[in-house]
This record gives structure tokens, C-alpha cells and sequence, in this order.
């Protein structure tokens, strides 16, 4: 499919909803032609100055606070994260964040904080928001889009933090202006089109892609992968992630996106319990879904016609495994993201237990000193510190295109399968 090339200005990652269901009625995000092309967009900011910009270390207590959404909790229960960092280069990367809605996702992952990026400029289409982007990153160069801001041909790296509809055509924009990119998830909305598209446009770029899945750095998790990698488990029998975010009422979203999202769309905080812990992917899905009673799953009230408030996928692993993958908006209870694994030679419920002893340490890797770890489970500060280090050691990120579209497709075709009672389909890999 051909990029349009009247590109309109970024949305911000979880505005406030500005449009009415009648004015998105002809989107389609779950068929093969991308949701994208009929988004509305808000007007750009005008006016904004242009000034130098710095990134004092010291200033993280200061940053604007989002309201309490769940996952967005700062972790503080790690002992001495930063022993025995050590860093990998005194190079800078000048880095352009773009969008600060409810969440304040373009300052809550520290670049601000990591001692080899310097902000460059910030970008969100509402002026105020702008303006405390900026402000919490302690930058004064501001643009009024990411289409502007892609143009400063100072900027070597993007993080992404729009709203998840506009993630795939953003990172294009990014790509095409020959700047690395970081993104919030998922990886692309509901096209399997535009997962083509962009995994041929990253490999055409030669540039870094890593898409910002918080799962893959929390400590179950990266213990998990750790162990895998060490054979700890042998080959996965069984794999479950569960992301579970009772929402009676939607989080505030740019123009309402997030308003009866099927849950299968946003699937990858519960699909890297085996993806980000064994690089592999789901090849085939038999996915349920149950109506809901919530008033803004019904398919009358969202644009998506979605009916579904929890989906629970079964899946088949590239390894010949099974895995239950389940998310759900509308059952009240304990929540989170979490995940367990059982394998040939060993399983994880919260601790290992297996046939063989494991010698190593799997701890994460120590962070820079003075790099918050941020909010869920306290991987933010993880995500970015592999971001730049992988620009800096010119190696593939963890959770690089294919590991982002694995993680991504899947719930997508899922979603699919929901819709049609169960029927198991095939899943493209990549």
C-alpha cells in the first residue's frame, strides 16, 4: 500500500476525546484497509518559539505527574539499581519527543533523565501541552507537529508517544525523514496491511525501531527471559499473560480511541509473556469473547461496533506450545500485567523451580545513575536506557520490528477470531 504523502498533523498519545461517533462511523481498523486514512485530526499549534534546549539530570522530581492511571505508579521498591553501571559511550543522542495527553507518556520514560541524550525538541498539537512537555523535559525548542519536528535536521532519534492509531503512519514519517525511532504500543492498530508496510519500511531504513513494551522489562519477566536463554526452561509447554484494566468508564483518549477498544487490540502487555521471553510467535488463534455490561462496550455506543470487554486468546507457539492470552476492560479485581511460564525443565510462578540449579544472576541490567525506573514495575527507565544503547553499541533493540509485530499481529487476528466464535486462523509472521 502506497504512503499518502499529504501526511496532517501528529495526534498526542490520550487527548481528550473531541469527536463524536458519527464523525469516525467510517472507520475500519479490523479490516485489511488501515483505520488510519479516516482519522480526523485536531488543529496544530501556532506560534510556538523555537529556543535552545538542555537536560539537567536533576530535575525529575519536578515533572508533571499523570493522574492516577494504573501501571503509571512510580516503583521504589529496588535495591541500588545503578550498581555497577558503566556507560557504553560519551556520545549524546539529540532526541524529539512527541505527545503528552492524559498518560504524560513522551516525559514518563526518562529520556530527559539518561546521561547520553540530549532533548532537542518537543511536539505536542495542543499548545498547553506543549508547553508543559517542554517543560517537564526541561527543553524550549517546541514545534507544533511531528511533521515539523522531524524536520530539524539536528534530531537523530523520535520517541513516539502519540495516540495508538496514529503509531504506524508517525513512525513512517520519522523513518522517511531518516531518524531512529522509539514507540509507545502497540505497533500498529488493527491493519495487517500496515504491519507489512511498516516492517518493509524499518528494513528498507536500515535505522533503530524498538517498540516501548513495558512487559518485557519487568523483573518476572526479564528473570524468565534470562532463564530461556540459558536453557533453564528447555523447550515452553505452556505460556499465560493476562492484562487485566477494569475501566467502568474509558481512560480520556484523542478523540475517544480508546472509547470500546476490543480488547484484543491492545494485546501486548499480555502476548510478551512468551514472545518477549522466548523471541519467538504465535502461529495459529482461537480467540472467545463475552458481550458486555459495560454501557461503552456495546456496540452501539463505539466506534468500533466492538461488543467485547475481556477476550481470551488460545494460541499455538512457534516452538509447538500453547499459550492463553487474556485481556480484559470489564471485570472488576485485582489487575495488572502478569504472566507465568512452564517449560521441559522448569516452570515460573513468581519464583523459579526446575529440574536443574541455575547459576547466574537474573536481575535486570544496572541503569545509569539518577534514571527513574518509572511505572510499570518500574520499566520505563529499562525501556529507554535499551533504546539509546542500542543506537550507541549500532545493535538491534529488544523489542526491534519483529519482535514488535509478533507481539502486535497476533492479538489483531485474535480479534478476528473473536468476532467469529472461536474459529481458529493462521497468524502472518514476521
Amino acid at each position: 500500500m502506497k504512503q499518502k504523502e499529504n501526511i496532517r498533523p501528529n495526534d498526542e498519545q490520550d487527548g481528550n476525546a473531541t469527536s463524536s461517533f458519527k464523525d469516525q462511523n467510517e472507520v475500519q481498523p479490523f479490516t485489511r484497509r488501515s483505520f488510519l486514512q479516516s482519522s480526523v485530526l485536531g488543529i496544530a499549534a501556532a506560534g510556538l518559539s523555537s529556543f535552545g534546549c538542555s537536560t539537567s539530570k536533576n530535575i525529575h522530581k519536578q515533572d508533571a505527574k499523570p493522574p492516577n492511571i494504573q501501571g503509571f505508579e512510580e516503583t521504589s521498591n529496588v535495591s541500588d539499581p545503578y550498581r555497577g553501571w558503566e556507560p557504553v559511550s560519551d556520545r549524546k543522542i539529540r532526541v524529539g519527543i512527541v505527545g503528552y495527553g492524559v498518560s504524560r507518556f513522551g516525559a514518563q520514560f526518562g529520556f530527559q533523565h539518561h546521561p547520553n541524550v540530549d532533548i532537542a525538541a518537543v511536539s505536542d498539537l495542543i499548545p498547553e501541552r506543549c508547553t508543559e512537555l517542554a517543560k517537564a523535559c526541561n527543553c524550549s525548542k517546541t514545534y507544533p507537529s511531528l511533521e515539523e519536528l522531524v524536520k530539524d535536521k539536528s534530531i537523530e532519534a523520535v520517541f513516539v508517544a502519540t495516540d495508538a492509531p496514529s503509531h504506524m503512519r508517525h513512525c513512517l514519517e520519522v523513518l522517511r525523514h531518516g531518524k531512529h525511532v522509539a514507540v509507545a504500543v502497540p505497533a500498529v492498530f488493527g491493519s495487517l496491511e500496515d504491519a507489512d508496510q511498516l516492517f518493509e519500511a524499518v528494513n528498507k531504513s536500515g535505522l533503530k525501531y524498538m517498540m516501548f513494551e513495558t512487559s518485557a522489562f519487568r523483573a518476572s519477566l526479564h528473570s524468565m527471559r534470562e532463564i530461556y536463554n540459558s536453557r533453564g526452561f528447555g523447550e515452553l509447554v505452556y505460556a499465560e499473560g493476562e492484562y487485566y484494566h477494569y475501566m467502568e468508564q474509558p481512560i480520556d483518549s484523542y478523540k475517544g480511541w480508546r472509547i470500546g477498544l476490543p480488547p484484543q487490540l491492545y494485546p501486548t502487555h499480555s502476548n510478551a509473556f512468551h514472545i518477549c521471553v522466548t523471541g519467538g510467535s504465535f502461529t495459529e488463534v482461537s480467540c472467545l469473547g463475552m458481550p458486555s455490561i459495560i454501557e461503552h462496550l456495546m456496540p452501539e455506543n463505539n466506534i468500533y461496533k466492538n461488543k467485547f470487554g475481556t477476550e481470551i486468546a488460545l494460541l499455538r507457539t512457534s516452538e509447538g506450545g500453547t499459550a492463553r492470552m487474556a485481556v480484559s476492560w470489564d471485570t472488576p479485581g485485582d489487575s495488572g500485567e502478569r504472566g507465568r511460564v512452564r517449560g521441559q525443565k522448569g516452570t515460573f510462578y513468581e519464583k523459579f523451580e526446575g529440574s536443574g540449579k541455575l547459576q547466574d544472576n537474573f536481575g535486570r541490567p544496572p541503569l545509569p545513575p539518577g534514571m527513574p525506573l518509572g511505572g510499570h514495575g518500574g520499566s520505563h527507565g529499562y525501556l529507554t536506557n535499551e533504546f539509546i544503547n542500542s543506537i550507541l553499541e549500532n545493535r538491534k533493540p529488544l523489542v526491534d520490528i519483529t519482535m514488535a509485530l509478533n507481539l502486535t499481529v497476533s492479538g489483531i487476528v485474535a480479534h478476528q477470531s473473536a468476532e467469529k466464535d472461536g474459529e481458529l486462523l493462521k497468524i502472518p509472521q514476521y
